[in-house]
């Protein structure tokens, strides 16, 4: 009988885990339980992914404010510092910036507008088209934007992240100033000594600060590299990727995905004989329709993923060859043209006006965005996800 069905994401329920839990263990009971349960029968090249979340849980991969403000303060020498680029999120920036202001006498808050870095607006660009505003050029202290459009509201929460940002900066003893750019050498009229913290575009903004005199550029990716004083530490990309765990504490993007992934493929393939593909994911790589937030607020997608899983998409357009190609069959023949066209096709289509309209992102990317949008970010309780037939065809 033909089958049906093609990709299938699964949300698997696992247990809370805890720090210092051998997760590795934990992903293959419960993949293998569920796969005697009846659930589902592995197969080769099936994919398991685990959240990043809970991998950096089980490595006990924290650090407290206290922590990252001794790291800013030796780092960026403890006087006025500028932070520039920040994302507005209560769980991603705010406790990052309570360990900042920490570090620093005075904190200069350099923020993009009408939004930041990945979709958050302070201000409706409308609204700048309304005033005359031209943000490209124009720099705004706090006060003159706040004249021209009054407090800043968040899309969807409400938050003023300009006053609550301002706010925490001083609660932490800091003096405050906040001021609007979206040009990066702005900040160097307060301070030469910068945390730029962008997440995509960082490698541009150090180079083009350190080419305008910036004396000290950092970013968030060269804070927390090493463990201070027993802390968690990241040492490619830092304090990137880390979310709020506590109200004094973060929680790191996990190390040693490499060898975690690679461990469940080999523990998977010992015992059932089949080669599964084995990642870890965090944030997927969409954006909001209605917000225009881009999701991605993570450094990468997967930290972490087994060779299988390198590498684009190399796929035909079924619409495409239905109009074109073979326009002129339909039914059993049609279906067999088709077919026999994807067996047959080039290992690579690149530019093939047949491969046209199919998605040219990175399968880690791609399948990554699947197991975010399967597993959420509530109380789903699906911390890891089993995907099926995601390297199927038409053929299959």
């Amino acid at each position: 009988m033909e089958r049906r069905v093609g990709t299938v994401s699964r949300g698997l329920r696992g247990p809370i885990v805890k720090e210092g839990e051998d997760l590795s263990q934990i992903v293959i009971d419960t993949v293998m339980d569920a796969a005697n349960a009846g659930e589902f029968t592995i197969q080769d090249r099936d994919i398991i992914a685990v959240t990043e979340s809970i991998l950096a849980r089980s490595q006990r991969n924290y650090a407290t404010t206290e922590q990252l403000a001794k790291d800013v303060k030796a780092k960026l020498g403890g006087e006025t510092i500028g932070v520039i680029f920040p994302i507005l999120s209560r769980n991603r920036f705010a406790i990052c910036l309570r360990g900042i202001a920490k570090g620093a006498k005075k904190v200069v808050l350099q923020l993009s507008y009408p939004s930041d870095e990945v979709g958050n607006h302070l201000v409706d660009i409308d609204l700048l088209d309304e005033k005359g505003i031209n943000p490209y050029s124009d720099v705004l202290t706090q006060a003159q934007f706040e004249e021209l459009f009054g407090k800043s509201a968040h899309t969807f929460t409400g938050v003023d992240y300009v006053n609550y940002y301002k706010g925490i900066i001083e609660e932490e003893g800091a003096e405050a100033e906040v001021i609007f750019s979206n040009n990066c050498r702005t900040i160097l009229d307060y301070t030469k000594n910068v945390l730029t913290c962008d997440i995509h575009t960082r490698a541009r903004t150090k180079r083009l600060l350190t080419k305008a005199g910036a004396e000290i550029v950092l970013g968030m990716d060269d804070l927390l590299t090493e463990s201070i004083d027993g802390s968690g530490y990241n040492d490619k990309y830092g304090i990137l990727g880390s979310n709020k765990a506590t109200e004094d504490s973060i929680k790191l993007f996990p190390i040693h995905c490499q060898e975690f992934v690679d461990g469940i493929q080999n523990k998977i393939k010992v015992l059932t004989g089949k080669t599964v593909e084995v990642m870890v994911y965090g944030d997927g790589a969409f954006k909001d329709p209605v917000g225009k937030i881009w999701e991605l607020a993570d450094p990468v997608v997967s930290p972490g993923y087994t060779s299988g899983l390198e590498g684009t998409p190399n796929e035909v357009k079924l619409k495409y060859l239905a109009d074109n190609e073979f326009a002129d069959l339909s039914g059993d023949e049609l279906k067999a043209a088709i077919s026999d066209y994807i067996k047959n096709k080039e290992d690579n289509l690149g530019d093939s006006m047949a491969a046209q309209g199919t998605t040219p992102r990175r399968l880690t990317d791609l399948i990554g965005s699947l197991c975010d949008l399967t597993s959420g970010s509530g109380d789903k309780g699906t911390p890891f996800i089993y995907i099926q037939g995601y390297f199927d065809n038409y053929t299959k």
